[in-house]
């Protein structure tokens, strides 16, 4: 695998953006249903709680994914 700059390989530097942007994106997501709820928008609320349960499971399966690749030894030195 082709390691980049960060000394990660590409895919596991993928995966842990998209987990980071996942968590980061579902911190965010509870703002929005509280902001839905205040609004007295129920059907919103529910949207947003269901986009956060998918970042979660996201977030869930990269972290597995470089689990994955951490013990195959194709990590990188960071994630061994």
């Amino acid at each position: 695998m082709a390691t980049g700059e960060t000394g990660f390989d590409d895919v596991t530097y993928d995966l842990i953006s998209v987990q980071y942007h996942s968590l980061k994106a579902g911190h965010d997501y509870g703002q929005y249903v509280r902001d839905a709820e205040n609004a007295g928008r129920t059907e919103i609320a529910e949207f947003f709680r269901q986009v956060m349960k998918e970042d979660s499971e996201r977030a869930k399966r990269c972290h597995e994914f470089i689990k994955e690749l951490s013990s195959a030894g194709e990590a990188g030195p960071a994630v061994t």
